[in-house]
């Protein structure tokens, strides 16, 4: 039904013109009289009696003038609390984040962010496959990987390294790799996406390029099993530096094959539409970035090569 149909028809309850109401509106009274009727038929019910010297508003016109003007009212209210949120960190996120990242490293951004704004309120979605921005009502997601579709929103957050990695316990049983194709010989964690296994890993030494299908006896489509995994000793893992940045810097695990370099990987922030950059998804892109790049540095630091 439409907005300026109910707002005519209040209009012309009020002041009992069709004409009238219509200059109100910069609108002609001909084109006045046809929203009316259109109402009219809408409704299946006639909302005045119309003679060629007065408008009386009938019974039913009566008792639908009471929830046409709550409507309004609604609406009007409902746009000004949009026009108030306008620049201020309030009302729902609803923030879709890649199981390592969201477990890991973004839950105590996000309870920080919380604190911080309390007219915020979060609800969190955590798994590896790109959220259906409709069907899950999402309004913005953190993955790795540039977006495939281009008609959606994405802001790139970060660019992290892929590294392999072991736990110390793991490497003394099995020994350590020295070279790519040593890996062949070692239990090798794969993650799941869309049931495909993440089992080729692309390693890169003076401009070449070496890939090596690796196996092991465990797969998951939750990339934080397959790290906690690693970190129990069960095998060799192939993940983002980001992580396993708290494995590296308490020891838990050891990064391998330093010498050779892997392609790097983009951290983006992805929104379905443009309405839905909204001032809290800009406020988390600037906290993200800032909060990556501080924690890529000291990783870094700590794990030269």
């Amino acid at each position: 039904m439409n907005i300026s149909d109910l707002s005519l028809f209040v209009r012309i309850a009020d002041s009992g013109s069709i004409t009238a109401s219509a200059k109100q509106l910069d609108m002609t009274p001909a084109a006045a009289s046809a929203a009316l009727k259109r109402l009219e038929k809408q409704l299946d019910s006639q909302l005045f009696i119309r003679s060629t010297r007065q408008l009386r508003i009938t019974s039913e016109g009566e008792r639908f003038l009471l929830y046409c003007r709550q409507a309004l009212a609604a609406i009007d209210e409902g746009k000004a609390s949009l026009n108030s949120m306008r620049g201020k960190i309030a009302g729902e996120l609803r923030f879709s984040v890649s199981s390592d990242l969201g477990r890991n490293i973004v839950l105590p951004w996000l309870n920080d962010v919380m604190d911080d704004h309390p007219e915020l309120t979060l609800q969190l979605s955590v798994g590896d496959s790109l959220s259906d921005f409709y069907l899950d009502r999402v309004d913005v997601a953190l993955r790795y990987g540039e977006p495939e579709d281009s008609s959606m929103v994405a802001f790139q957050i970060a660019t992290v390294k892929r590294v392999v990695f072991a736990s110390p316990e793991y490497l003394s049983r099995c020994g350590t790799p020295d070279q790519p194709e040593d890996l062949l010989q070692h239990n090798c964690m794969s993650y799941l996406i869309n049931s495909r296994a993440y089992n080729q890993w692309e390693f890169i030494k003076s401009g070449v390029r070496q890939k090596v299908q690796v196996s092991g006896d465990r797969e998951c489509n939750d990339a934080d099993i397959v790290r906690r995994w690693v970190v129990a000793g069960k095998g060799i893992g192939y993940k983002s530096i980001l992580d396993i940045s708290s494995d590296l810097k308490a020891g838990r695990v050891v990064r391998l094959l330093t010498e050779y370099e892997t392609e790097p990987l983009g951290i983006w922030l992805i929104c379905h539409s443009r309405k839905q950059v909204t001032p809290a998804v800009l406020m988390l892109r600037d906290l993200l970035r800032v909060k990556c790049a501080e924690v890529l540095e000291v990783t870094e630091q700590l794990m030269p090569g």
